[in-house]
């Protein structure tokens, strides 16, 4: 007999979490470099600007990124704060596009604008591109290549344990391959966004100084 309270199973599952993430925020030297950057890749516009805080936002939210100005003396303190993620505290912010169309036209802007991913893999559960703003803030624009169903099962499968980083791809490749029609189904493949001649690069192997 359950407890009162313990909910089990997906039907009885309580709710705890909360409905959306609003916003998040950062403290920055560098707000006009900010404004331009996430301007180009997100569409953001400048909702309120004063000496002291920048407000952002792409969509319907009255703010999505809020830059707080802090002091340009801080980056000689702290010479090494772009890399401190690298080694602790968060690591990144995930952001979903619906379809793998969407999310490699998007690398195509975005690389004619100067502005390239990181690192580009095929997790399995997802196609990720990694990019890093002005301050370092590393961002994952992903597509999901399952079902929520399909990904709690992938997460156990030998191939899964076999490898549970990922295979590098090359969006390049993979966008040629969907724009010659080739189905969603087929490059969401983990080894589908490897060139032909060219090495696997795969699980800990994918792993860089840059990557990392």
């Amino acid at each position: 007999m359950n407890a009162t309270g313990d909910h089990t199973g997906s039907a009885g599952l309580g709710r705890y979490g909360p409905d959306r993430i609003a916003h998040w925020v950062v403290k920055s030297t560098r707000t006009d470099e900010m404004v331009r950057w996430y301007g180009t890749v997100f569409g953001a516009q400048v909702a309120y600007q004063d000496d002291e805080i920048t407000f952002l936002t792409w969509d319907d939210e009255s703010h999505r990124l809020a830059i707080i100005a802090v002091p340009p003396v801080l980056r000689l303190l702290f010479p090494l704060a772009r890399l401190k993620r690298k080694v602790y505290g968060i690591d990144h912010i995930a952001l979903t596009f619906t379809s793998l169309e969407r999310l490699l036209e998007n690398y195509v802007r975005l690389k004619r604008q100067g502005i390239r991913p990181v690192w580009s893999i095929n997790h399995g559960p997802t196609i990720s591109l990694y990019y890093e703003d002005p301050d370092g803030i590393r961002l994952e624009f992903q597509v999901e290549n399952f079902d929520p169903d399909h990904t709690a099962a992938f997460f156990y499968s030998d191939e899964f344990a076999r490898n549970p980083i990922g295979v590098n791809i090359d969006p390049d490749y993979l966008l040629s391959r969907l724009r010659n029609g080739e189905s969603p189904k087929e490059l969401r493949r983990r080894e589908a966004g490897t060139r032909p001649g060219r090495p696997v690069v795969a699980n800990k192997k994918t792993i860089s100084f840059r990557t990392l």
